[in-house]
C-alpha cells in the first residue's frame, strides 16, 4: 500500500511539472498509459483485430495514434455525421456506424460521395431502415453498404432480458429474413453483421465490495456468453448463406478473450480501455491504466480536511448513481463529500491530503466514461513522463459535436 501512494505521488508530481505552465481546468492524455491500454487490448484479442469504438475516444489524434498499434483495423463511429467528418479528414477509409441513423442530410451526403459510399457501412436492424434511407436519398446513388445488426442480449426465460435494448433481430431466422430483404432491395449490398453484448462487455464483474454480486455476475457472463456463442454462429451461418459477409463485428473492451474465442466472429470493437474510465475499474481479469486525467485548481481552503475545487461536475450518462460521478486520483488520500459530489460550479474534496493543498494547487480526476470527458474540454494536452508533447483537439475543439 506504502508504495503505490509513494507511486500515485510521483506520478502526480510528473504530471505537475508536465503541465505546469497551463491554468486548469484542462485535461491530458498520458500516451504511455494510452499505448500500453493499446497493446494490452491487442494482447486479449489474440490476434483478432479490433475496430476501434470512437465515441469512447472522441479525439482524431488519438485514434490516428491507436490505429497505427499492430491489431487495429478501422473504426467504429457513433453517428453518420461523425463518420463522414472523419472519412473527409483522412483519418480512416473503414467506418462502421454502429447504430442506426435517421439523418437525412448525413444520408444524402453519404449517397452523393461514391468515394463514402465505398468506405462507411451503416447499420440496420428492420426493413423500415431501409424505406427511410430511401426515402432520404432517392434511388440514384451507389449502392450502401449495410451492416445487420443482431441483439446479443440474453433472455434466459420468457419476458426476461438481460443486456442492452438495441436490435429487435433476436433470432436465427428473424435474421435471415432481414438479410434476405436487404439482398432483393436495389441500392444496398449487406456486407456485415454486429452484435454488442452489453451485459458481457460494459458489466464489470468484480464489483468493489460486493462479492456475492461478482460471483452471481460472473455466472450470469459465463451462461450468456455460451448463450450467445451459439445463437451466433448459427445467425451468422444463416446471413452466410444469403450475402458474403465481409466482416462479422462483435465484443466491447470488456469482453475481447471472450467474444475473440468465436470462430464466427472476425473482428472486435473496443475503445474505453484505451482511455482506462473508472467504470472498467471494476473487472476481474484485467485493468486498463488511467490515460486521460482532468486537472481542477483549488480555489478554497476551508476546515483543514477540506479544500474546493473549481467546476468539475461532470456526471457520466447511464442510470444515475455514484458509479456515474468522476473519482479523484491524484495526489492520493482524497475523495469527494457525500453532501456535494461533484459540482457544476465547485466541488470539495475530503481527506488527510487537503492539509498540505494551496490555492492555484491541482488535483487530477478521473471520469466515469471513456469519451465523454471529451465533449467538456476542447483540447487533451499529450503528455509523457514530466514531459509535456502538444496539444491536441477533441472534437469539441475542432468544432464538431455529434449529439
Amino acid at each position: 500500500m506504502a508504495s503505490n501512494r509513494t507511486a500515485a505521488s510521483a506520478r502526480a508530481a510528473d504530471l505537475d511539472r508536465a503541465t505546469g505552465e497551463l491554468d486548469p481546468p484542462f485535461a491530458v492524455a498520458d500516451l504511455e498509459a494510452f499505448r500500453r491500454n493499446a497493446r494490452d487490448l491487442a494482447r486479449r484479442a489474440h490476434g483478432t483485430p479490433i475496430r476501434i469504438a470512437t465515441k469512447s475516444v472522441r479525439c482524431r489524434e488519438l485514434l490516428e495514434l491507436a490505429l497505427a498499434e499492430p491489431g487495429y483495423a478501422g473504426l467504429m463511429a457513433y453517428s453518420l455525421s461523425e463518420a463522414l467528418w472523419l472519412h473527409r479528414a483522412g483519418t480512416s477509409n473503414d467506418i462502421l456506424v454502429a447504430y442506426p441513423t435517421t439523418d437525412r442530410r448525413a444520408l444524402r451526403e453519404l449517397a452523393a460521395d461514391p468515394a463514402a459510399a465505398a468506405a462507411i457501412t451503416i447499420m440496420v436492424d428492420s426493413a423500415d431502415h431501409l424505406d427511410y434511407v430511401d426515402a432520404a436519398t432517392g434511388s440514384r446513388r451507389p449502392d450502401l453498404r449495410i451492416c445487420l445488426e443482431l441483439d446479443a442480449s440474453w433472455r434466459p426465460l420468457p419476458g426476461a432480458h438481460v443486456g442492452t435494448r438495441r436490435s429487435p433481430v433476436h433470432g436465427v431466422r428473424a435474421a435471415r429474413r432481414l438479410a434476405e430483404h436487404v439482398e432483393r432491395r436495389n441500392g444496398f449490398r449487406l456486407v456485415g453483421m454486429m452484435a454488442y453484448e452489453g451485459q458481457i462487455a460494459g458489466l464489470g464483474d468484480a464489483p468493489p465490495g460486493r462479492p456475492l454480486a461478482g460471483r452471481v455476475l460472473r455466472w450470469m457472463r459465463r451462461r450468456s456468453a455460451a448463450e450467445l456463442a451459439e445463437r451466433r454462429g448459427e445467425a451468422v451461418a444463416a446471413v452466410r448463406g444469403v450475402a458474403p459477409l465481409e466482416f462479422v463485428n462483435g465484443g466491447g473492451t470488456g469482453s475481447l478473450e471472450i467474444t475473440g474465442t468465436e470462430r464466427a466472429v472476425t473482428e472486435l470493437a473496443a475503445g474505453s480501455g484505451l482511455i482506462g474510465p473508472t467504470l472498467f475499474d471494476a473487472y476481474s481479469t484485467f485493468r486498463p491504466q488511467p490515460a486521460v486525467l482532468y486537472a481542477l485548481p483549488v480555489v478554497r481552503k476551508s476546515a483543514g480536511r477540506f479544500a474546493t475545487l473549481f467546476s468539475g461536475g461532470y456526471i457520466a450518462s447511464g442510470p444515475t448513481g455514484p458509479s456515474r460521478a468522476p473519482s479523484v486520483h491524484l495526489p492520493p488520500g482524497l475523495r469527494l463529500t457525500a453532501a456535494e459530489g461533484a459540482g457544476e460550479v465547485q466541488t470539495p474534496v475530503a481527506g488527510a491530503a487537503a492539509r498540505g493543498l494551496r490555492l492555484g494547487d491541482r488535483v487530477w480526476l478521473r471520469h466515469a466514461k471513456a469519451g465523454e470527458l471529451a465533449e467538456r474540454f476542447t483540447h487533451y494536452h499529450l503528455v509523457e513522463g514530466s514531459t509535456l508533447l502538444r496539444s491536441a483537439p477533441t472534437y469539441r475543439g475542432e468544432g464538431m459535436s455529434f449529439g
